[in-house]
């Protein structure tokens, strides 16, 4: 069993690099509306809505594809190395599966861009831009089934290195297609789909020639040229990702919907709303990096049936973020009236940007608690529950609590939005505390028996 140290420096060395990949991959989104906010505000739109809708699909891939990061953590905690590759392999099916997926529903969302009575103006553009970026949807799988396997590994920086690179290859590939340079013709914001395409496939493949070509890989390689396709495992990991894909599909889509009812407030409602929700997601990746870590760290130690070791991951993680927690609470409260300035030098959205970030800050702890909860429970592969709870807690509690003190005379005065952060803070804290339920129950229960090798031979998850 590691000493909490040592579990400490191996939860930070996978962890960090992991977060920096994620601040790349936020920053090819800003790169993106900065460069075509410059060439009209109608392209500006087309990105802001065509991002709207891509955005949510790609997370959800994300999620489902997680889950093979567990699996994979398992049988490496086990030394079943013979399983790795046939196992990274189902990955990377699953993956191709839900890009291919994804690509024909963003080819297939004009129905959708007049239900939602987008302005007709950008229709056009919207689509083209969905159409274009929809052909980087399979490299992004890939590029996704990749990284779980190699976090798995414990190896997280080829996320950081290529994450940096695709937004190196992001910003010129930007300049040349939204402004027509190198012979190209000017496509403004349709420019970026095709830029955000050639990340994903740019991406996908470094990842493939980093994980062949570096040793670290050696004992549990991926090799391609011995295809295995395992119908069985292949239907686990869906099953397993399925509900992870949904839970992250029910917080980003509550935060969408507020965001819609507020729109009847005012401009400037809207923009306090905007600022505050994008600074505390920025934040957000933090807890998220460690949760990732987790899931890795608990999942080898279910492999080697170590309950200690489990135990010990579960207490670092936890404690690592609920520091980060109170960090960004503390934080939030200190910088509230600077924060709002990196956005605007409106007054008035400052003083309510500034007011909003102080409910923020409640619930930075919960949020944190939550996240990292979820991650321990995905290393356990224990994902339906957790869906379930998330769903409860965010659709059940936070959005009608909110609801009701920002428009209604249900029990007080109308808030606005101050009122659907408090059901923010209600639906986070209470998503902590059921997850964190959940994880004390799976703490208890016995660990299952380690297969035999006859067992392992036939590949059993």
């Amino acid at each position: 069993m590691l000493s909490r140290r040592q579990e400490l420096a191996a939860q930070l060395t996978l962890a960090l690099p992991i977060l920096g990949g994620q601040l790349a991959q936020t920053a090819n989104g800003f790169v993106d509306t900065m460069m075509a906010g410059r060439v009209s505000a109608n392209d500006l739109a087309a990105v802001a809505v065509g991002a709207s809708i891509w955005v949510p699909l790609f997370l959800f891939m994300t999620g489902v594809l997680m889950s093979a990061t567990p699996v994979l953590s398992r049988h490496l905690g086990g030394e079943a190395y013979h399983r790795i590759n046939p196992l990274a392999q189902q990955g990377l099916w699953l993956g191709l599966g839900l890009g291919i997926l994804c690509a024909l529903i963003l080819r297939s969302v004009a129905p959708v861009l007049v239900w939602m009575d987008v302005d007709p103006a950008i229709r056009p553009m919207v689509s083209g831009y969905l159409d274009a970026l929809s052909w980087g949807m399979p490299g992004a799988a890939v590029m996704l089934a990749l990284r779980s396997y190699t976090e798995a590994m414990n190896h997280t920086r080829p996320v950081l290195l290529i994450s940096v690179i695709g937004l190196m290859i992001n910003i010129p590939s930007n300049y040349v297609l939204i402004y027509g340079k190198l012979g190209f013709p000017a496509m403004g914001g349709v420019g970026c789909g095709w830029a955000t395409s050639l990340v994903m496939w740019s991406m996908a493949l470094m990842m493939m020639i980093y994980t062949h070509r570096h040793p670290v890989y050696q004992h549990a390689p991926l090799n391609l040229r011995q295809r295995h396709f395992e119908r069985a495992n292949l239907g686990y990991m869906l099953r397993l990702g399925l509900p992870v894909g949904l839970t992250i599909f029910f917080e980003v889509s509550i935060f969408a919907v507020i965001a819609l009812l507020i729109g009847s407030l005012g401009a400037q409602v809207v923009a306090s709303h905007q600022i505050a929700l994008n600074f505390t997601s920025l934040i957000f990746m933090v807890p998220l990096s460690f949760a990732l870590a987790a899931t890795v760290r608990v999942g080898h130690a279910r492999g080697r049936s170590d309950r200690d070791g489990i135990r010990v991951a579960v207490q670092v993680a936890m404690t690592i973020t609920l520091v980060v927690g109170i960090a960004a609470a503390s934080s939030l409260v200190l910088a509230r009236h600077w924060i709002p300035r990196i956005y605007t030098d409106n007054g008035s959205v400052i003083a309510l940007a500034s007011y909003l970030l102080l409910f923020a800050a409640l619930y930075q702890v919960s949020d944190a608690l939550q996240v990292c909860a979820n991650g321990c429970l995905r290393g356990f592969e224990d994902t339906g529950w957790p869906m379930m709870m998330t769903l409860l807690a965010y659709w059940g509690i936070g959005l009608p609590i909110g609801y009701g003190l920002a428009l209604t005379h249900w029990w007080v005065e109308p808030m606005g939005p101050a009122g659907f952060w408090i059901g923010l803070v209600a639906g986070l804290t209470s998503a902590a505390v059921f997850l964190g339920w959940r994880l004390r129950w799976r703490l208890a229960q016995p660990l299952p028996v380690p297969p035999t090798t006859s067992q392992k031979d036939l590949g059993n998850l």
